[in-house]
């Protein structure tokens, strides 16, 4: 039988780790130019830590541990006859996989409270596994990028997560859109329309904008029981139109009744203030559809899109009030965002964005004909590496053909001929793959070469 891989999870060819480590290595210098600290939590968490954090079909796409030993033994006879799965999963597993980076991020936080100072800005690039229902674009294990600053209301905090997320799509050279909205408006629009207690419900609806369309959002809405003149006086928020400035001074009227609404519309024009001063590159948009986890989020979000792809979000995040709560220590505000890895793979891949040089490790291969030869590339790939370059050397004397081969296939730039001509030179034949140009050149001068 041939081998394969668990559903839902996928290897990565040497070309793909090269541009995954590309997405990773250019987050990761947003994160630390902002000021933002690496952890790691363990694969693992404790079911108890896990349990009861993402809802009960969240709980469902947990991956349980077996206990080790002999957990069957110590099971009790009528536990086995009952066939409980559920009930049996309990008894046999007090261990999961991370489902996300929040949760340890929050059991972290409460279990380090007296070693972290306030406000923590951190950042985790690590691997979750839900037991989803693999399909195209959801796997059962992928990576996960997050940053978040906890402990400070501040809003300036919202600001600077709108400027990293413009400084890493700046960097790969993705156009984006990031939206923003505010928890807080959208309740206030609740309010206005008098469904105050439906927000979760309209919000819902609203969301779907852009694929069902208005009339498919009014019959959503109708059919999710909300009173028809709500509808109708939720239709000029929906449709509203304009500037930034213009959407703001509209809301302003709108919400004139809501004391929530007009306090969430004041966060939002100062985050869009603090961003005005950035110079962004990309265009920061207020999106009163945009709705994201509304049972998470008690203040900003945000939302990114690339421009040109039809792809879902790319990046998203928002502000949290008590994100510590579950675990004993309430009252812990934090704002935090979190890059779509594979999604952006895919925004690159389709604007062919990737650098052409990233695949290629080794910037020089030597190559001999013979014995004489392979000893004096021993030495020479030796020097090269000892002065900083990645270099190696074909192991074998084959036939030329081979050994250029083997350069094309791996994208090497350079390969270093070595005959009997070179031999009695004391040099080596530098020929660049690209152009097909050659020069004989010392170990000296190729270094010299090579590092420009």
């Amino acid at each position: 039988m041939k081998p394969s891989t668990p559903k839902g999870t996928r290897d990565f060819s040497p070309v793909e780790m090269a541009r995954r480590n590309y997405i990773f290595d250019t987050i990761r210098g947003v994160f630390h130019r902002y000021g933002f600290r690496q952890i790691e939590t363990p694969a693992m968490e404790n079911l108890t830590t896990l349990m009861g954090k993402y809802g009960e079909e969240g709980d469902k796409l947990l991956f349980k541990i077996l206990n080790s030993g002999d957990w069957a033994a110590k099971l009790p006879e009528e536990a086995l006859q009952e066939r409980n799965s559920v009930r049996l999963t309990n008894m046999v597993s007090e261990k999961g996989l991370r489902y996300d980076l929040t949760v340890p991020f929050a059991r972290y936080v409460v279990q380090h409270r007296d070693e972290i100072t306030f406000p923590f800005k951190r950042y985790q690039i690590q691997p979750v596994w839900r037991a989803d229902r693999p399909q195209k674009g959801r796997y059962r294990e992928f990576y996960q990028c997050d940053a978040d600053v906890v402990g400070s209301d501040s809003l300036l905090l919202e600001a600077e997560l709108v400027e990293m997320m413009d400084a890493a799509f700046s960097a790969f050279g993705i156009d984006v859109v990031i939206k923003i909205n505010n928890r807080k408006v959208l309740a206030g629009i609740a309010e206005t329309v008098g469904e105050a207690e439906r927000i979760t419900e309209i919000t819902v609806a609203i969301d779907k904008l852009d694929k069902i369309g208005l009339d498919g959002v009014n019959r959503e809405l109708t059919e999710r029981g909300i009173a028809a003149e709500a509808v109708e006086r939720l239709r000029p928020v929906i449709m509203l139109e304009g500037t930034n400035e213009e959407k703001i001074a509209t809301l302003r009227g709108l919400l004139a009744g809501s004391e929530t609404g007009l306090k969430g519309l004041e966060e939002t024009e100062e985050v869009l203030r603090y961003v005005a001063e950035c110079g962004m590159k990309n265009r920061v948009e207020l999106d009163l559809t945009l709705a994201r986890g509304l049972n998470y989020y008690t203040g900003a979000i945000f939302e990114v899109k690339a421009t040109g792809v039809e792809i879902g979000s790319i990046s998203g995040g928002g502000r949290y009030d008590n994100l510590t709560g579950v675990f004993g220590l309430p009252g812990v505000s934090g704002v935090g965002f979190s890059f779509g890895a594979d999604r952006i793979y895919d925004v690159l891949t389709a604007l062919d964005k990737f650098p052409t040089e990233l695949s290629a490790i080794s910037r020089i291969l030597f190559t001999a004909f013979d014995v004489r030869g392979l000893d004096f590339g021993r030495a020479a790939v030796r020097t090269v590496r000892r002065a900083g370059i990645n270099a190696e050397i074909y192991p074998d004397c084959a036939k030329m053909k081979k050994q250029m081969a083997y350069a094309n296939a791996n994208n090497i730039p350079y390969v270093g001929i070595i005959g009997d001509e070179e031999l009695a030179a004391g040099k080596v034949m530098l020929k660049d793959m690209a152009t097909g140009e050659q020069r004989l050149l010392t170990v000296d001068e190729i270094i010299s070469l090579l590092k420009e």
